[in-house]
């Protein structure tokens, strides 16, 4: 069993219901190898997307007030994407708390992008459903302090692929190719890596839950490490 007390000072926040945070921190796969009805964080997950969308909607509206609804959405998907989830998941050391299959514990669930994601998610709606939106808008804020002040340009692509190609080929007329290096983890949670290439130079590599959401960020990492390499005058 995790040690909610370390998990909670790590937080910034006390459970009045401590059987919230502990079913945030179950895998599903714990109910997939017992073959019972087993309360995992699938629901809270769902829960938490919509109430961190909500707050951090909210929190952008009110700071630029003259970007429109595009630039808007933008940031937020800046914000909230799995692999910026999963950073900030791992900085709450969320993976030694996670309740585990033996399946998943032995295919190294624990390190899991995708299950360090989920289960941050699924803690922000056990907070709200413990404290309420105020409390966990609170810890939003706090968790995504930094995250605002990276978003003030907005340089954040709705189709990293198609940007991707426009800029390659402004220099040549080859498109870029995407490779598939991966599919890991049990059917119920696949996690795929990828890499694109242009004129047989890999650019950059990605990860995601499909092979489109990999593609897609290997194409932002590439566009990121591009304009760091020619910045924009």
């Amino acid at each position: 069993m995790p040690d909610l007390a370390v998990l909670q000072a790590r937080l910034g926040y006390d459970f009045r219901d401590e059987s919230l945070l502990l079913v945030a921190v179950t895998h599903p796969s714990v109910a997939h190898e017992l073959g019972a009805p087993v309360q995992h964080n699938q629901r809270l997950e769902f829960l938490g997307d919509a109430v961190l969308q909500l707050a951090l909607t909210r929190e952008l509206y009110e700071r630029f007030p003259g970007f429109s609804e595009g630039p808007l959405t933008k940031a937020r998907a800046k914000l909230v994407n799995r692999r910026s989830l999963a950073v900030r998941g791992r900085s709450l050391e969320l993976g030694q708390h996670l309740i585990l299959s033996r399946g998943e514990e032995s295919h190294g669930g624990r390190e899991r992008s995708s299950a360090i994601a989920d289960a941050y998610e699924s803690v922000v709606g056990a907070i709200f459903l413990d404290g309420g939106y105020d409390a966990a808008r609170e810890f939003i804020l706090r968790e995504f302090s930094s995250g605002f002040g990276e978003v003030s340009a907005i340089p954040v692509l709705d189709n990293p692929k198609g940007e991707l190609q426009e800029l390659l080929q402004a220099k040549s007329p080859v498109a870029p190719r995407y490779h598939v290096i991966s599919a890991t983890g049990p059917d119920h949670d696949r996690m795929f890596e990828c890499t694109v290439h242009h004129a047989g130079v890999e650019l950059a590599s990605g990860s995601g839950k499909s092979k489109k959401a990999a593609e897609s960020e290997a194409a932002q990492a590439a566009l990121n490490k591009l304009r760091e390499e020619q910045p924009t005058p």
